[in-house]
């Protein structure tokens, strides 16, 4: 088990390595879209790379979401077929809010170094992918509000 200020140290340790592994301008919250970001997620069981629906307005959340699923057989085909589209996903602070996320699906954890270079080059793949298909429909998704 580990302390709070170790956890955090690993933590830090973890997405600091990740950026100077992998150094690279990742488009994540500069969507120009409000509350329309991407995210890479690691805690001590999983990880994934998502995009988050957290726009103020409930009713922009649900455009947004909408035409992303009428893009989802394009995503699902062309860029990352194991993708995930959830309406009601729970955060830990248990907001619920719409989350399109490709987990990754080997053995993770934060706390474990030797989990860690499998989880870069997934993060690596996938954002890449997810950055593609938005810049290549960004148009059609800005549309929606």
């Amino acid at each position: 088990m580990f302390s709070k200020e170790e956890s955090a140290r690993l933590r830090k340790e973890f997405w600091t390595s990740f950026g100077k592994s992998f150094p690279r301008k990742w488009l994540l919250y500069n969507t120009k879209i409000k509350g329309f970001a991407f995210k890479f997620q690691a805690d001590r069981k999983k990880a994934s790379v998502c995009l988050d629906f957290e726009h103020p307005e409930s009713i922009a959340n649900e455009l947004l979401y909408d035409q992303l699923l009428s893009l989802k057989n394009i995503l699902e085909t062309e860029y990352l077929p194991e993708v995930i589209f959830d309406n009601n996903f729970e955060l830990d602070n248990h907001k619920i809010i719409h989350r399109i996320y490709v987990p990754f699906d080997k053995k993770f954890s934060i706390h474990n170094k030797d989990t860690w270079r499998d989880c870069y080059e997934f993060y690596v793949e996938t954002m890449t992918q997810f950055e593609l298909f938005f810049y290549e429909y960004e148009d059609f998704i800005k549309q929606a509000i």
